[in-house]
């Protein structure tokens, strides 16, 4: 029987402690952010894309996702309909706007104040397109985007929130919600797992997931997410090492060193890892 985990070294790195994956996914493209009205220069431009130097040496905390990917929506133009005659005989038209178009329209109006610098203006109509259309995913996302820039960390978990039980099938959403509840000790691993069948094939859910599990000293089950990110990237030296570090902790001493070499020999990791995995195999009984 395997032995209790034990707590990762207290002098390794903060990569090694929490073994991270990267966050490239959360980086929102430029023409997605041009086709719905806020370029590079704008508020919502600056939010989507403020991650994008990520390294997988950051902690598993920071390696979460800060920000989702602000979405475009195509345009819809208002339907027209045929009003009643008048008494002279004349028709008239009138216009037939749906809550869904009327939350459209709130949300351009959003991205219009963002261009102007006007991010309170942007976050009150931004409010009032989800309070009409609650499954509006660009303003959700951009109103999400707006709460974390500007330090408004329990709004934006509340909108997390509301998005994830109106859909759970959101794996980046349910990435960054969790590393909003591990900085204020919230349920982090539930919110993970709801989402998790919904992100089967997402290397950097299965790591992330691991990474938390592993801060639990859940070895075992972290493990197993590890194993599942790297059947799907196999070459993320980061990720081989959290392996190894749940492996050892699990006294499973060689697949513990086959992982550390296997991390040490994918080339992508900084002098200060490359050390830590040197000293963890030295370690390890010959």
């Amino acid at each position: 029987m395997a032995a209790a985990p034990t707590p990762v070294p207290a002098d390794a790195p903060p990569a090694a402690r929490e073994s991270a994956p990267n966050r490239s996914w959360a980086q929102a493209p430029a023409a997605a952010l041009a086709k719905s009205g806020a370029g590079p220069g704008s508020s919502a431009g600056r939010v989507a894309t403020s991650d994008a130097s990520a390294t997988p040496e950051t902690d598993a905390v920071e390696a979460a996702p800060r920000k989702p990917a602000v979405a475009a929506r195509a345009e819809r133009k208002p339907s027209r309909q045929a009003g009643a005659g008048n008494a002279a005989g004349e028709g008239t038209i009138t216009h037939d706007i749906s809550p869904q178009q009327m939350a459209e329209n709130s949300y351009r109006r959003a991205l219009v104040a963002l261009q102007e610098g006007r991010v309170s203006a942007a976050l009150a109509d931004l409010d009032r397109a989800l309070e009409i259309d609650p499954r509006n995913e660009a303003a959700r996302q951009t109103n999400i985007s707006l709460l974390l820039e500007n330090k408004r960390n329990d709004d934006a978990i509340r909108q997390l929130r509301l998005a994830l039980g109106i859909d759970p099938r959101q794996p980046g959403l349910a990435m960054v919600l969790a590393r909003l509840q591990l900085e204020r000790g919230g349920p982090a691993l539930e919110t993970l797992m709801t989402t998790l069948p919904y992100a089967g094939n997402s290397a950097e859910y299965q790591a992330f997931l691991a990474g938390v599990l592993q801060r639990q000293q859940r070895h075992t089950e972290a493990a197993q997410y590890y194993r599942a990110a790297l059947t799907l990237a196999p070459q993320n030296g980061v990720w081989w090492m959290g392996l190894g570090i749940s492996l050892q902790a699990d006294m499973h001493l060689p697949e513990a060193r086959e992982a550390y070499r296997r991390a040490r020999a994918s080339n992508g990791l900084s002098p200060e890892l490359q050390a830590f995995i040197d000293r963890k195999i030295e370690s390890l009984p010959h």
